[in-house]
């Protein structure tokens, strides 16, 4: 569902929906550089790119922008790029990550010798040159997509056997949290360059809710929300030992099923919001806001350092050929107005065609002989793909013989 900002309160049964997916959706992402553009990854193995109509949906919406299929399992996280347009990751229950070109529909990097075991979270770095992931192996793992090389890893970064999540800082550490050998609730920070030792670990308490972590880079507050708790925990992450300082907590009546994080461009500069979740419950959306109290009325330039803006510094082809780049900053001085989203266009590319061009160009018989190799390929998908229809034909065609029997079966017995 996407709703309004300003609608909150129950929804109405009849909401229109975005239902495209054929199974259950189990991750969103709203595009950092498009307000419209919302990317999904679902049960049905397919990741799905959406535009939101601008004025938001008046009925329900079936028609992608493109799906991208590439995931043999379920595909339980999706994230956007930080800082090069396009560009999304998406990973499954295949133990696979996958990087994509959304404006051609392409998958650009497949990871799939990283993870043994299914992916609990991954991360981007503040300028997308790195990924830091949790995996139910215990280890959190940074790596390089583009060399697709593990640059550092860290076993039993917590040694609990319940799910861990793990996400970058601006400064390049990496923030876990997880459960310790006794089942309690852990937090880390850990530094890259030596993930021999956490440069620093909490014990929290003993729930058994994952705790979520949201962060807010311009401050370097980590908030938790744990699954299943009605309390929002934060930290401020610094330099200084012990590094990781309990702040507050915010506490509420109802368990939250789920929470989202609007960015800092969305908050109101004039009542100090500092922070701003979308806590879900069953049949509803409550925003939590958090608020500095403050008597001035002028702008509070220590609140709000400048921050990431919805301009993309690189073109998805340029992040893909090595180039990196820092997020473009902007003031919300005047609070922030939001500029034309540009639509988001899919240019298929017949990946063969490229190929044979080139081949033609190139007279070398030896090249020759490689341009029948894709078609080989394909013929021998195509012979799989159809195998693998009848046999599900003859399934079908056997189980409806079965029922018909059963029904048979069920209509002699005097019930």
């Amino acid at each position: 569902m996407v709703l309004p900002l300003h609608k909150s309160g129950r929804i109405d049964k009849a909401y229109p929906t975005v239902c495209g997916h054929t199974g259950p959706v189990l991750d969103i992402d709203w595009c950092p550089h498009n307000d419209q553009v919302i990317a999904s990854g679902s049960e049905d193995c397919t990741v799905m790119v959406w535009q939101i109509p601008e004025n938001g949906l008046v009925t329900s919406m079936s028609e992608p922008v493109v799906v991208l299929e590439g995931h043999s399992k379920r595909v339980g996280i999706v994230t956007w790029h930080p800082t090069a347009r396009n560009v999304l990751l998406s990973a499954g229950c295949d133990n696979v990550v996958i990087i994509w070109n959304v404006g051609t529909g392409e998958s650009m990097i497949t990871l799939e010798d990283q993870h043994p075991d299914i992916i609990y979270s991954v991360c981007w770095n503040r300028n997308g040159s790195l990924i830091c992931t949790a995996c139910k192996d215990k280890r959190v793992r940074v790596i390089d997509p583009r060399k697709e090389e593990i640059i550092a890893e860290k076993d039993k970064a917590h040694e609990g056997a319940r799910p861990m999540r793990a996400i970058f800082l601006s400064d390049g550490k990496v923030f876990t949290t997880g459960f310790s050998r006794m089942s309690e609730r852990q937090l880390a920070l850990w530094d890259p360059e030596n993930m021999e030792e956490a440069v620093s670990v909490h014990e929290m308490d003993t729930s058994n809710g994952v705790l979520l972590p949201f962060y807010d880079p311009d401050t370097n507050v980590v908030y938790l929300c744990g699954k299943g708790d009605s309390s929002i925990r934060y930290f401020e992450i610094t330099d200084e030992a012990p590094f990781v300082h309990y702040l507050n907590t915010f506490t509420t009546k109802e368990p939250q099923r789920g929470m989202g994080y609007m960015p800092k461009r969305g908050l109101d500069v004039n009542k100090c919001e500092i922070a701003r979740f979308y806590k879900l419950h069953e049949r509803k959306c409550e925003p939590i806001i958090m608020t500095v109290p403050r008597k001035s009325d002028l702008f509070q330039d220590d609140l709000y350092p400048d921050t990431a803006g919805p301009d993309a510094p690189l073109e998805a082809e340029e992040w893909f050929e090595g180039k990196n780049g820092d997020p473009i900053l902007i003031s919300l001085k005047h609070g922030y107005i939001p500029g034309k989203n540009r639509d988001l266009k899919v240019v298929k590319k017949n990946i063969l065609d490229n190929k044979i061009s080139k081949n033609t160009e190139n007279t070398n018989p030896a090249s020759k002989t490689a341009t029948s190799t894709p078609s080989i390929k394909n013929e021998a998908k195509l012979d799989e793909v159809l195998k693998e229809m009848k046999s599900l034909r003859d399934l079908v065609s056997s189980q409806e013989k079965r029922i018909a029997k059963l029904e048979a079966q069920l209509s002699k017995m005097d019930i």
